[in-house]
């Protein structure tokens, strides 16, 4: 067993150089960083995102699609690209929590400044919030019972029925679980992910309970959205700082 498991892990080794040489590139970690809102960007869109030359990045996006962290898809002359998968999406964000800087260290800019504030207080993962704002709604889910953390993430009864009244839809599809926690990269605190995390989501941003701040990750509590947080999960404005 022990020349068996020996041979898995350098079989492994290639792969997880592979993948490290990936991202070991400050162009296509910002690459993937930005797809983390789930939008397919031309490549077009990515160059201007990351200030580089339409050439470089289309060099970049070929080692990323055959790497298989991006897909892509071809609309007459433009090529879109997203993440593969929401596990590379995981991978992805987990990293970037592992990257935070650390505390103290001052912004370059009074833009870089504002836009990481924005993000620090709500932002989409992907497909589920994140930052003060999810790491609010995964705490009173918990307060209120209707989610519990003591054993991992689970839905209780009364979870399940909240989201469902909502208009969830909490089918679960392939090897996505209805609930994982996800570590948030600024809160350095777990968030709701996975199906329900996703729907949650998506019902928040539907019903305009929050919006986004211009074409990035970051979004924002709307009034409607602070007064149906404090009124259906007791969460006040000031717990995520969103007024």
């Amino acid at each position: 067993m022990d020349s068996i498991a020996r041979a898995v892990d350098t079989a492994s080794v290639p792969r997880l150089a592979a993948l490290a040489a990936l991202l070991a590139d400050e162009t296509r970690a910002a690459v993937c960083l930005a797809l983390l809102d789930r939008r397919a960007w031309t490549g077009g869109e990515l160059a201007r995102h990351c200030g580089v030359a339409p050439s470089t990045i289309s060099e970049h996006l070929t080692r990323l699609v055959d790497g298989g962290l991006l897909v892509q898809e071809r609309q007459g002359r433009h090529r879109y690209v997203r993440l593969a998968d929401p596990g590379v999406a995981r991978m992805v964000e987990d990293l970037a929590a592992y990257a935070t800087p650390v505390p103290g260290t001052p912004a370059t800019s009074l833009r870089a400044h504002s836009a990481g504030e924005a993000m620090a207080k709500g932002r989409t993962c992907y497909d589920h919030l994140a930052g003060r704002l999810g790491v609010a709604i995964t705490d009173a889910l918990t307060t209120r019972g209707l989610l519990r953390q003591d054993a991992g993430f689970a839905l209780t009864d009364g979870g399940v029925a909240w989201l469902t009244d909502l208009g969830a839809d909490l089918t679960t599809t392939g090897k996505r679980p209805l609930v994982r926690p996800c570590l948030d990269w600024t809160e350095r605190r777990p968030h709701l992910a996975g199906t329900a995390g996703a729907e949650l989501c998506r019902l928040v941003l539907t019903m305009g309970w929050a919006e986004r701040i211009g074409s990035g990750r970051a979004v924002r509590t709307t009034a409607l959205g602070r007064a149906e947080f404090e009124r259906t999960l007791g969460i006040g404005a000031e717990q995520f700082e969103l007024v």
